[in-house]
C-alpha cells in the first residue's frame, strides 16, 4: 500500500536522520511534549464542535501514544520512528509512504510531524484517501513564524559562512492551499502563536532535542563551538529585563473533510462568510448514524 515520493519532488529532509532523532527523543519525550500537548488540546478544541460520531481513529505521528481516545472508538498508531510506533502498539510508517488501504478511518489526527516531510502534498493526498466519505482529518504542526528568534541568532552568528539550520516553514494561507489540492472538502487553515520564555539558548536547544525536532535536513552541517557560543551571546542580548527571551512558535491548524454527497457546499469564494465553527459543526443528522 505504500506510496514511493513522485520521482519529482525534491528530497530535502533526511528520513534516516529524522528516523534516528525520533528514537532517540522516545526515552524522555514525556518531559519535552509540550508543545504536542498545546497542539493536542487545541485539535480537542475543534473536535468538540463536531458532532459527528467516529469509530476508527489513525493517530498519525502518534509520538508515545499520548492521544486520548474516546470510548468505542478503534484507534491505530503510526510514527515514522520504530521506538515510538513500539511503545504505542503502532505501527511504523512515513506520512507520504502510508501503508493504509484507502477508507480505512472515518478520522484522522496528526499533531507535530507535517512540517518535517518531503512530499506534504501526497501526505495530504493518502490521508484524504485513507479517510471514508465524510472523513474527518484534523492537524497541526509548526509553521512559519516559528523559532524567529532562534533563526536569526543563528543567521547573524554565521553571516560569513551561512548553513541551513531550521526547516523551511509553511504559512497558514498556503497549509489552507494544499489541503484543497489534496481534495479535502470544506477546507479550513488557521494559526495561534505561543510564546515561551528560555533562560538561554541552550534550552531550547534542549527542547528542540527532546522533542525529536532538530535539524534532519540532508544538506545541514555540524555547528562549530564558536558559531554556538557567538550564538548564546545574540540569544541572550535579546533577552527581557529578567533574563529570559521569548521564543515564538506559530501553530498552524488544518481541518479537512473527506467528500461526500450529504455535506453542505462551501461558501462562495470572497464572500468572508465561512468559520472555523461553521465548517466543523454539522446539520442536524448529516453522517451521523
Amino acid at each position: 500500500m505504500s506510496s514511493p515520493l513522485p520521482s519529482d519532488v525534491p528530497e530535502i529532509f533526511d528520513r534516516a536522520a529524522r528516523r534516528l532523532r525520533r528514537d532517540r527523543a522516545a526515552p524522555t519525550f514525556a518531559d519535552f511534549d509540550f508543545l504536542r500537548a498545546v497542539m493536542l488540546e487545541g485539535i480537542a478544541d475543534r473536535l468538540a464542535s463536531v458532532t459527528h460520531r467516529f469509530t476508527d481513529l489513525l493517530d498519525l505521528g502518534c509520538f508515545d501514544g499520548a492521544l486520548p481516545v474516546p470510548e468505542g472508538v478503534s484507534v491505530t498508531r503510526c510514527d515514522a520512528g520504530a521506538l515510538f510506533a513500539a511503545q504505542a502498539g503502532g505501527v511504523q510508517a512515513d506520512e507520504d509512504r502510508l501503508p493504509f488501504a484507502p477508507g480505512s478511518f472515518d478520522l484522522v489526527i496528526s499533531a507535530g510531524v507535517l512540517d518535517s516531510i518531503d512530499d506534504l502534498p501526497g501526505a495530504l493526498t493518502l490521508i484524504r484517501r485513507a479517510l471514508r466519505p465524510d472523513g474527518l482529518f484534523l492537524a497541526a504542526f509548526c509553521g512559519a513564524g516559528t523559532l524567529a528568534t532562534l533563526r536569526s541568532v543563528l543567521r547573524e552568528a554565521e553571516r560569513d559562512r551561512p548553513a541551513a539550520r531550521v526547516h523551511p516553514q509553511i504559512d497558514v494561507r498556503s497549509a489552507g492551499d494544499l489541503l484543497m489540492r489534496a481534495g479535502f472538502a470544506l477546507p479550513v487553515a488557521d494559526v495561534e502563536a505561543l510564546t515561551v520564555r528560555y533562560s538561554s539558548i541552550g534550552g531550547i536547544l534542549r527542547d528542540l532535542r527532546g522533542m525529536g525536532a532538530t535539524n534532519v535536513l540532508r544538506a545541514r552541517t555540524p555547528l562549530r563551538r564558536d558559531t554556538l557560543a557567538r550564538a548564546a551571546e545574540l540569544f541572550a542580548a535579546h533577552a527581557d529585563p529578567d533574563g529570559k527571551t521569548p521564543e515564538r512558535f506559530d501553530l498552524i491548524y488544518l481541518t479537512g473533510w473527506s467528500p461526500a454527497p450529504s455535506q453542505p457546499k462551501p461558501a462562495r469564494r470572497g464572500s468572508g462568510t465561512a468559520s472555523l465553527e461553521g465548517a466543523l459543526r454539522r446539520p442536524p443528522g448529516v453522517g451521523d448514524p
